[in-house]
């Protein structure tokens, strides 16, 4: 594996045993039921473990994981996360095969699967299964995305448990190819479906027009994520969805109850929605993080995230209210602020602010999202002005569970509006930032639907608070309700509250209900009221079930997480049992499927084949911090590296620089070490280029025991740069065509037994004399591969590796 500008994983040239997904998508009404197949084929002489990390919608309720081989299908079982894995590992240990479906420990967006022992010449074919609810856009489109690419998440320092490993290679790279298809189905006409992706005409399949299809244009590169839009020609209208319980199932249970599904979309008084609030304090918090630098999409690669994140508060801070106040707030490594505290919003401070947004850039280090929201938090609320947070960031983050317990924390004292910026977005951040704050989420993906969603999130940040919500059910003589949602605490206009509940009880045929929302809008207590059948649906399987379900294991994760310093496991074991009797997934559980067929067990040790995702990695492309990390196996890793920087831990420690007198971009935050791997991480992503020094040519890094310089005079006129050995964090850079020959020349005698003992490479930005530099070391320094990527390149050798 290597590791290229953007922290990711990439895959080298192995065969990959993944050859096609296949997706078929079922709308029905606001709920998609989605199922995945992926087809897998080992062409090596050697049994295979694939291992595939891979994006999902961090709202899906996974319930269905099958894994096919021949005519003999073997369907999963959903068990406790750690007994799972044991299981897998004794299957493979045994010679059987087994397949493992698990959610990231981190973000509930990510998934790992794992097919393990693919004998030589076998298939296997994965069907996966979820269902989720669509959003409502501006526009009234019901908004699916399925998620491709998977951007690598910053873990900021001190942050619990470890970060997710993503592989990944250029769009124009991956090995597999993909199918798409849709059905949408309503009680209203379709009147359209639109995408980022092209798509072949809309075909009706009833005269009605309530049912129609639709799929991805041929030649389609799996090069972005696939956005689908659905609009249906009336307004969306309140729905209430009863579904029957699995007669398998115990009655009293979630699975063998029915469930209703409360689709509310709460209609406000006119004379109180068109005096909207012109008080209100609104705090902007914008990702300057390095990964902001990438495009936004494979396609509009003119396009950066920063870019469009700019331009989307630009237009917010020209629309707000005179009188209200505000500050503006940026965040890498650390944050910074424009105003010491908020100030009132005038034609004098916005044009101040409007000025230093507009120079706004990149480059603040990593994603540390959560020092300033807390800094936010704690920071005195102006009396009535309640306070609006709008968060902008592409959600490449590791600590997304700990950041949404903050923001839920405080949700009493502010409302959070969130915009995931670009493709890759962190679904379970962006979403989980809005829901947990009583706000809205917005996705902006580029720049054609990009105004219509920044006015609604400003006029629903306008609209006053909805406070004192209650829902009350009417339902007949013996059938009583149980809420699996937690209790609603936002409500805007047009938009759709989803509430879940369990039914319990007998009722004749006929028999029908009744819930009524109340609630307080600007001192005027209104209600809305929905009747429904208790008749259930035909034909919605479990899936009203799953999402319930789904619901009810989100919130007690989040009860589990706010508990835990009380060493409580009482709720993690109800997560589990409720993940288990339902076969949803959970944080506490997996899919767990093996083969117990009379086969004869597999011999051999195991190849393992990463499976890579597409990746945002053509282009100069930045990534969160300096690094430096001994490839694992190398000769020297041991004896050479960890040593090495231990050394340099003490004369870098509380801050010294890398230079003799540098700029602080290049003082050093962090020196981690262990038996295997070590890093060093500055202050600033890209710090070279923030020192306003050269991006171009080589940079070395002086470490070692050793005396000796590398000299070199740089070709444009830059004086001479040396780093040398002995003399821990010496910099010296150089960009001459003579290159090569300045490296054996000028540190040939170097290299010893165990690899290169003193002057380590960086990659440069030009690609052709990186071919020809990489070239030379590899004769010179014992280089043990380089690979070249569109934009980037990696050199591993059996030493450090410093990235820039």
């Amino acid at each position: 594996m290597m590791v290229n500008c953007c922290g990711l994983l990439t895959a080298n040239k192995e065969p990959v045993p993944l050859k096609s997904v296949e997706v078929e998508l079922q709308v029905r009404d606001h709920v998609a039921t989605v199922v995945s197949t992926l087809n897998y084929e080992n062409k090596e002489d050697k049994p295979l473990e694939a291992v595939f990390v891979f994006p999902l919608p961090g709202d899906a309720a996974v319930c269905h994981f099958s894994a096919t081989i021949g005519q003999t299908q073997i369907v999963a079982e959903v068990k406790e996360k750690q007994q799972a894995r044991e299981e897998y590992d004794d299957a493979l240990s045994s010679g059987q095969q087994a397949f493992l479906l698990e959610e990231s420990d981190q973000s509930p967006d990510i998934f790992s699967l794992s097919v393990g022992s693919l004998p030589p010449g076998e298939s296997a074919s994965i069907r996966l299964e979820y269902v989720t609810e669509l959003a409502v856009q501006a526009d009234d489109g019901l908004r699916f995305c399925l998620p491709a690419v998977l951007n690598p998440r910053y873990q900021p320092q001190g942050s619990v448990g470890a970060s997710v490993q993503v592989t990944s290679v250029p769009a124009s790279l991956v090995p597999y190819s993909l199918s798409f298809s849709a059905r949408v189905s309503s009680p209203r006409p379709v009147s359209k479906v639109e995408s980022n992706c092209s798509l072949d005409p809309l075909q009706y399949l009833n005269t009605e027009q309530t049912q129609a299809t639709v799929k991805l244009a041929a030649g389609h590169k799996f090069d972005r994520d696939v956005e689908v839009l659905i609009y249906y020609k009336d307004a969306h209208q309140p729905t209430a969805v009863v579904e029957a319980g699995q007669a398998s199932a115990k009655p009293g249970s979630l699975m063998g109850d029915p469930v209703v599904m409360l689709s509310l979309y709460p209609e406000f008084p006119q004379d109180v929605m068109s005096s909207l609030a012109s008080c209100g304090e609104f705090v902007f918090l914008l990702d300057r993080s390095g990964s902001m630098d990438c495009p936004m999409n494979n396609s509009k690669r003119d396009q950066t995230r920063i870019g469009s994140a700019r331009d989307t508060l630009l237009l917010l801070l020209k629309s707000l209210p005179m009188g209200c106040y505000f500050n503006i707030y940026s965040f890498g490594s650390g944050y910074e602020h424009i105003f010491p505290k908020s100030v009132e919003y005038s034609q004098k401070t916005m044009e101040e602010a409007l000025k230093k947004v507009t120079d706004m850039k990149a480059n603040l280090g990593g994603t540390e999202i959560l020092k300033p929201l807390q800094h936010i938090h704690s920071q005195p609320c102006i009396p009535n002005h309640p306070r609006q947070v709008f968060v902008f960031t592409d959600g490449e983050v590791g600590n997304t569970k700990e950041i949404i317990s903050l923001v839920k924390k405080n949700s009493g004292s502010h409302r959070c509006f969130s915009f995931g910026i670009g493709e890759g977005a962190s679904s379970a951040l962006i979403n989980g930032l809005a829901k947990e704050g009583g706000g809205h989420a917005q996705f902006i993906t580029g720049a054609d639907r990009m105004q219509p969603k920044v006015m609604q999130s400003l006029r629903f940040a306008l609209q006053p608070a909805v406070v004192d919500i209650s829902v009350t059910w009417d339902l007949p003589k013996g059938v009583s309700v149980t809420v699996l949602s937690p209790p609603i605490t936002a409500l805007f206009q047009g938009q759709r509250s989803l509430v879940y509940a369990q039914l319990s009880g007998q009722s004749s045929e006929a028999a029908e209900g009744c819930v009524t929302v109340k609630y307080s809008l600007a001192g005027h207590p209104s209600q809305n009221q929905l009747h429904f059948s208790l008749t259930p649906a035909q034909d919605t399987g479990l899936t009203v079930h799953s999402l319930a379900a789904r619901t009810l294991i989100r919130s007690l994760e989040m009860e589990e997480r706010e508990s835990r310093r009380e060493q409580d496991g009482g709720l993690k074991k109800k997560v589990v049992e409720l993940s288990v009797q339902s076969g949803v997934s959970s944080a506490f559980t997996a899919f767990i499927a093996v083969n117990k067929g009379d086969g004869e067990a597999i011999q051999g040790p195991l190849v393992r084949r990463n499976v890579p995702t597409p990746g945002m990695m053509a282009g100069a492309m930045p990534f969160d911090g300096l690094k430096m990390r001994c490839p694992p196996r190398a000769r020297n890793a041991v004896e050479g590296c960890p040593g090495n920087l231990t050394k340099m831990k003490k004369k870098l420690s509380g801050g010294p620089a890398m230079m003799s007198d540098p700029p602080p971009q290049l003082r050093c935050s962090s020196i981690e070490t262990d038996s295997q791997s070590c890093s060093l991480q500055t202050a600033s992503q890209r710090p070279f280029a923030a020192a306003g020094l050269p991006p171009e040519g080589v940079w070395l890094l002086g470490v070692g025991s050793s005396s000796g310089c590398c000299t070199g005079k740089d070709q444009r006129g830059g004086g001479e740069h040396k780093a040398c050995i002995g003399e821990p964090g010496s910099v010296g850079h150089h960009s001459g065509s003579d290159l090569a020959s300045w490296l054996q020349d000028g540190c040939s005698g170097r290299v010893g037994a165990s690899g290169y003992e003193g002057c380590f490479m960086a990659p440069c930005s030009e690609c052709t004399m990186c071919d020809r530099v990489c070239g030379s070391w590899k004769c010179s320094v014992g280089l043990q591969r380089a690979e070249r990527r569109p934009g980037a390149l990696r050199c591993s050798f059996n030493g450090l590796l410093l990235q820039d």
